[in-house]
């Protein structure tokens, strides 16, 4: 059974796992991982979730205030051995309802196309894509999704 908890970036497990996420990163941004990586500081994040399966710490994510009406999710990240087991889901649906609940309507974000696991989990989720944003606009390699929240 799948327990989330909702904290900050101040904790150790979300910055293990975070580690872990960057590592992962690395790998699949190849060249581009700086660039990518400069957008990353967990340092601003103040709503994070971190799941928990037999009290490990196996996924988190994160958002961000975006504009007046949007949240930017940030730094999802499941364990590999637990990957298609729903708690990815579980974690973004935690994220969604916090969201909501202080007064967001809907959420963005961005992955990049080499993430082929994470363009599907998103659209699974409900997510569309939109035009790439901000500091995305005119990176080929990027892919932004927005979700209305309800």
């Amino acid at each position: 059974m799948t327990h989330i908890i909702r904290t900050n970036s101040e904790n150790p497990d979300f910055k293990n796992l975070v580690k872990a996420l960057d590592s992962y990163l690395k790998i699949t941004d190849g060249d581009e991982h700086d660039f990518y990586n400069q957008f990353n500081n967990i340092d601003v994040i103040k709503h994070t979730v971190v799941a928990f399966e037999n009290n490990t710490a196996v996924g988190c994510g994160a958002f961000k205030k975006f504009n007046d009406t949007s949240v930017e999710i940030k730094r999802m990240f499941t364990k590999p051995e637990l990957r298609n087991s729903g708690v990815a889901s579980s974690i973004l649906l935690e994220l969604e309802s916090w969201a909501k609940e202080i007064g967001f309507d809907s959420a963005v974000l961005e992955t990049g196309t080499r993430q082929i696991e994470a363009v599907s989990f998103y659209r699974k989720n409900g997510y569309d894509m939109i035009p790439n944003y901000g500091q995305y606009e005119n990176v080929l390699n990027s892919l932004c999704f927005k979700k209305t929240l309800s």
